[in-house]
């Protein structure tokens, strides 16, 4: 009896062993997996960024003189300097990137407060957890300059301006 005893002992010790092995190879393995996971995450971001600065206007030395309501000149924005401009009476939406009229054009389509993901969607972006919170950024850009006002609970609306709505480059 005494054989068969510490031979289950033997094939514990062995199973136990090749436990042991494979719990330091998932270690190894998840270790692995998180940097793999961080190379992924910051080369899409990387990649954002450059679709997003291609997107821009280029920098130069030159200003824009845009034509506003009645012939009259609006503000002059030096090209590349600033993308958004905080927002004046009078001022068009045609004085930002696309990108950024088109999130004023969801806003006004809407009619109601959205939300960052339903700015990506009514946009036809993607609504992928990091393409929205790229879109965010935006957002609290255009809130923070006064072309769009913050709601709680993370929603985005057009703001009162007396009345008077920014209007979107046809």
């Amino acid at each position: 009896m005494g054989s068969l005893i510490e031979e289950l002992k033997r094939r514990e010790a062995a199973a136990r062993a090749e436990a042991d092995r494979l719990r330091a190879r998932i270690e190894e393995l998840s270790g692995d997996l998180a940097r793999a996971e961080e190379r992924v995450s910051r080369l899409a971001i990387t990649r954002e960024e450059v679709i997003r600065l291609l997107e821009e206007p280029p920098a130069a030395d030159t200003v824009r003189q845009d034509v506003g309501p009645g012939g009259k000149p609006e503000r002059a924005w030096p090209i590349g300097a600033m993308t958004v401009p905080p927002w004046e009476e009078g001022a068009g939406a045609s004085v930002l990137p696309r990108a950024y009229q088109d999130l004023l054009e969801a806003a006004e389509d809407a009619g109601r407060p959205l939300r960052a993901a339903e700015f990506a969607a009514a946009t036809g972006l993607s609504t992928e957890k990091a393409k929205v919170e790229g879109l965010r950024s935006k957002l609290k850009l255009l809130a923070a300059r006064g072309w769009l006002a913050g709601v709680p609970g993370g929603l985005f609306t057009l703001p009162d301006h007396a009345g008077e709505t920014p209007k979107p480059r046809q």
